[in-house]
This record gives structure tokens, sequence and C-alpha cells, in this order.
């Protein structure tokens, strides 16, 4: 590999990946030891963080808003493969599963990252401005694909529970996968400038003019490298689950709370990219990765299940409960407050946190 390739690209960050890789391979399928799962907590650790190395590569190269789709849509494709899988071999006891992933991604992203980002980044600029045209695109279109793919199972009739007949889950399929395409056409062509950084981010938009941009095969390296590490996420998540469904058994807690964690552990690259974009005063491209990565979850995730079904045995609930759908209802209203104005200040912040808190507490003691 030549130096010209890697320029710009430290050298953990190219080590990180396969070393990631090579931890998944040997503790794939195994009973993890005190060693053993002290090695995947570490490359999965190492993994998320190189893995938001690499997104920023990308996103510094092909500019915004395609670095953040870019990461959105990869974490997400590799966790629809591991969503298929798992319920594939899962039988009746999968039923759930693409609801509860579903569900636990729109709480996690549009409350725990978007909050967080929100508190990290007000604490240290008091104030910070997005666009209201892209927050609530964004906003409008989540709230209709959940409405019509997690909500409208609990009440329609042609099959038994909370359960879409075949005709209605290819209507939703179908639906869900138009909708978000037709927002990723109005995100990164139709109407691009909306999802922008605000003018008004001096100091991070004159970082951007002075650094260099990465070449194509640095950028290209670096996508690679940036599947890698969302293969290892997802994969070491996967290793690690045992454990945890082991130790929520053990304390008593529902058998969701697997998936939250899970989901927790997946969405790390998302919520630490966020973060990092919120304190160098680009809330814009957190609240893209927020929204963005939701989105993604569900426009993705439904129309893949409802492919899968074709094969899948067992059946397929996806009506969330009254709880959920309680949840739900306050994370619209209480997104669409946040998002009215296009400023963001510690107190938006902390309402979005105490509802995650919310959802994660009531998803242990329901």
């Amino acid at each position: 590999m030549t130096d010209s390739v890697i320029q710009g690209l430290p050298r953990w960050t190219l080590a990180v990946p396969p070393l990631a890789f090579v931890v998944l391979l040997v503790s794939w399928g195994r009973g993890l030891g005190v060693v053993l799962l002290i090695l995947v907590c570490l490359g999965l650790g190492a993994a998320v963080i190189a893995a938001v190395h690499h997104a920023e590569v990308v996103a510094h190269r092909v500019g915004e808003p395609f670095g953040t789709l870019i990461l959105a849509l990869a974490v997400t494709i590799i966790e629809v493969a591991l969503i298929v899988t798992l319920m594939a071999s899962g039988g009746d006891k999968a039923a759930s599963l693409a609801r509860d992933t579903v569900f636990a991604a729109v709480m996690i992203t549009c409350n725990g990252i978007l909050g967080l980002a929100l508190v990290v980044g007000s604490l240290r600029h008091r104030v910070q401005g997005f666009r209201v045209q892209a927050s609530y695109s964004a906003l409008t279109v989540m709230t209709a694909l959940v409405t019509l793919s997690l909500v409208l199972p609990t009440f329609t009739t042609s099959a038994p529970g909370p359960q879409f007949s075949s005709a209605q889950l290819a209507f939703a399929g179908i639906t869900s996968l138009v909708l978000y395409g037709v927002f990723v056409f109005i995100q990164t062509i139709r109407h691009r400038d909306y999802f922008l950084p605000v003018s008004e981010d001096e100091a991070a938009a004159d970082e951007d003019q002075h650094a260099a941009a990465p070449s194509g095969k640095t950028a290209l390296l670096s996508l690679g490298l940036l599947f890698v590490c969302l293969i290892s996420v997802v994969g070491l998540a996967k290793v690690v689950s045992p454990k945890l469904e082991s130790a929520v058994e053990s304390a008593g807690a529902p058998l969701a709370v697997v998936g939250v964690v899970i989901a927790l552990l997946v969405l790390l690259p998302e919520t630490v990219a966020a973060v990092r974009a919120a304190l160098r005063n680009r809330l814009q491209t957190s609240v893209n990765l927020a929204l963005g990565s939701a989105l993604a979850s569900i426009g993705l995730t439904i129309p893949a299940i409802a492919i899968a079904s074709i094969w899948l045995s067992g059946p397929l609930v996806l009506g969330l409960g009254g709880k959920e759908m309680v949840l739900f209802a306050l994370t619209v209203v209480t997104s669409m407050l946040t998002l009215a104005t296009g400023r963001a200040t510690l107190l938006q912040g902390a309402v979005h946190l105490a509802v995650f808190s919310a959802f994660l507490f009531l998803a242990v003691s329901p």
C-alpha cells in the first residue's frame, strides 16, 4: 500500500478494522471466557472509534449530506442482514425481533443520539442552529413510516394479533421503500442545500475549508475499512448477546432488553459521530445522523422483512403495544417542538434525554 493512499490516515485506523474482524472470527460461535470477553469488548470499542474516523474521511471527500447518509445506510444494511439472519434461525421466539429492533432504533436515534448531541453541543456553544426544512422533512417521513409499519398492525383485522396480512405487509414494505427513496432523493439532489450545516457555523466551515480533502484512493480505502468496522461492530454485538441475555435473565428483566442493548451497541458509531459534530458546532450534521438513521432503519428493515417473510416460518409481530405508542407519540410531539425554531439549547436536549431514559427504564421495568 503506497504512502499516497494512506496519507491522512493514522496508522491505528488502518490496523483496528482487520484486528477487530479477526477477533470476530475467533469469537464467532464460541462460548466467551473472561479473556475472550475482554478482547471482544476492546475490539467492539476500537471498531466504533475507527468507524467514526473513516466515516468522517469519506464525508470530507464527498461532502454533506452524503457523508452522514453513507454512515447511516452502511450501519442499517448490516443491521438488517443481522435481523433477517436471527429471525431465520430464531423461530417463534424471534417473531417480534424486527419490531423491537426498529422501535428501539427510533427511540435511540430521535431521543438518545439527538438529545445527547443537543446537550453536549449546547454546553460548549450555548445555542446552536440547524435548518428547519431538513429536520421537519425527516421527522414527517419518520412519523409516517412508523405509523404505517408499526402502529397500524395493532389495529388491522385481516390477520390475528398485531400482525399484517401478506397483502398488507407487501403494501407497507413498498410504501416504506418508496418514501425512503424519495427522502434520499430530496436530501442528496433536489433540496440538498436544506441538509447542509448552517452558514453561521463559521469555525467549523473554516476548518473544513482549510483542511485538504483526502484523495479518491484514500476515500475508497476508508470506505472499505468503514464497512469492515461496521461488520465487526454488528458481529461483535451479536457475539456478546448471549452474555447479555444471561445477565438479563439473571436480573429477572424482560428478554426485550437484550434487543435494546444490541441496538445501542450497533448505533454507537452514529452516536459518537453525532456528538463530535455537535462539539464542532455542526448541529445540522448531528440532526442528519439521528433522523437519517431512524429513517434508514425503518425504510430498509420493513421491505427486507416483507421479502424475507416469503421463506420465513412462524408469525411476524409488527404492531406496537400501548406503552410503546405513548412513547412514540411523546417523541413526535417533543421532536416537533424542538425542531420548530431552528435553534436548540440545553433544555431541549434534557427533555429528549428524559424521554429516552423513560424508554430504557420501562424496557427494564414494564
